[in-house]
């Protein structure tokens, strides 16, 4: 399957995730000062192992013009696994097992695989039920309440290497219920969460994923040839 960039071709909710699950890395720096929204945060990073539950999101264009809406189950599992799974429109699926990120669009029939080090470690989520992660990777700043929710403000710390230039967390007392992030091209993207689960017994396959056969699977893993190398 020839395949002409390192993300599949139809699947636009996949591309805006991706647009905050990879950020590079950024320095260490102090801390920010503390308010409404570092408590939320603080509230419900305190004593998290483990999230299960269910997500609706709204991709809108740079003017402003509503594209697909989507809704699937997100699961997080400390300290490096998740996995984001789009049920309707169209399947896709983003694994984080702790060693590589696998995306999968079964429509495409193709696999994306990529070192795990190299990319989660900036995800916003990723860094809430990790805390230590979350002034390393973002510059946090209050958002103040509105919609009835308590805002935060996370700014990529290196945001000229980063496909993010803003994500926003809204919390309903200790519990998130928004992240509106957007793009460097002014692409917007609203995920609406829901009945979550906190430190629930979650399978240890659910972090696991093989390849289906028949697929093509590209990109890099630290065992395997059978990967073809991403074309830029």
């Amino acid at each position: 399957m020839s395949v002409s960039s390192s993300v599949p071709r139809r699947s636009p909710p996949l591309r805006s995730l991706l647009a905050a699950l990879l950020l590079l890395p950024g320095l260490p720096l102090p801390a920010a000062a503390s308010g409404p929204g570092r408590a939320a945060i603080e509230a419900f990073s305190k004593g998290l192992q483990s999230l299960d539950g269910r997500f609706e999101q709204q991709v809108f264009d740079a003017s402003g013009q509503a594209g697909e809406r989507s809704t699937g189950r997100i699961s997080l599992k400390a300290p490096r696994q998740f996995r984001w799974e789009y049920q309707t429109p169209f399947p896709q699926l983003i694994v984080a097992d702790g060693d590589h990120l696998w995306l999968y669009d079964p429509d495409l029939e193709q696999v994306t695989v990529r070192v795990q080090s190299y990319e989660e470690q900036s995800s916003p989520l990723a860094a809430l039920i990790d805390p230590g992660e979350l002034d390393r990777q973002f510059l946090v700043r209050e958002g103040g309440q509105a919609e009835g929710l308590t805002w935060v403000r996370l700014e990529a710390r290196r945001p000229a290497e980063s496909g993010l230039a803003s994500a926003r967390l809204g919390f309903a007392g200790q519990t998130l219920a928004r992240m509106v992030f957007e793009d460097q091209l002014g692409q917007r993207t609203e995920v609406r969460f829901h009945g979550w689960t906190r430190n629930g017994a979650l399978p240890a396959d659910l972090f696991r994923f093989e390849p289906p056969p028949g697929v093509d699977v590209v990109g890099e893993r630290r065992e395997g040839a059978d990967v073809r190398p991403l074309q830029e």
